[in-house]
């Protein structure tokens, strides 16, 4: 299923982090193709562009959607900002179009609450997508903990479903 038909709309999204990006490839309104996660180590930019490429190659998606880390209230390192700029640069190179969603419109439209918490949008997208998301849930931070690296998947997925309501709010 590598191509896209003029019915099928395939969304990339891409929810970077420290140590590398989580990613979810959704066609139709609720379908998952495919999600994981990408490490990188060294030059991770670099790196996190290469397998980005690879993704963007492979799924041949209509639209690339990432997190607006220049959104007002965005805390996000100097390197994932500059990342950013370049994964969006190398999907226009591809003439992908970009789509940006921050923080507060990702908790406002997920969970009806802009001041909502990661886990939350987590747990719910677990219960919205239980055969693909559920056993990858993970569990709540303790204040002490590092944030688990499955959330980034988590991130990606909610980046996509956003995506899709802001599209469905749009046409009516």
């Amino acid at each position: 299923m590598n191509q896209t038909t003029s019915k099928d709309f395939r969304i990339l999204a891409v929810a970077l982090s420290f140590g590398g990006f989580g990613f979810v490839v959704m066609e139709g309104q609720k379908t998952i193709i495919e999600f994981g996660r990408r490490v990188a180590d060294g030059d991770k930019n670099a790196q996190s562009i290469a397998k980005m490429k690879k993704l963007l190659n492979f799924y041949r998606p209509d639209v690339l959607v990432l997190q607006d880390v220049e959104a007002k209230g965005s805390r996000r390192y100097p390197r994932i900002k500059t990342l950013n700029r370049q994964m969006k640069g190398v999907a226009e190179k591809h003439k992908i179009g970009v789509k940006l969603i921050s923080g507060k419109q990702l908790r406002s439209l997920l969970l009806g609450n802009p001041k909502g918490t990661k886990q939350e949008m987590a747990e719910k997208l677990a219960k919205d997508f239980p055969d693909e998301l559920a056993s990858r849930l993970p569990p709540k931070r303790k204040t002490w903990e590092s944030e688990d690296g499955r959330m980034d998947i988590f991130d990606a997925v909610a980046l996509a479903v956003v995506f899709r309501l802001k599209g469905a709010k749009r046409t009516i």
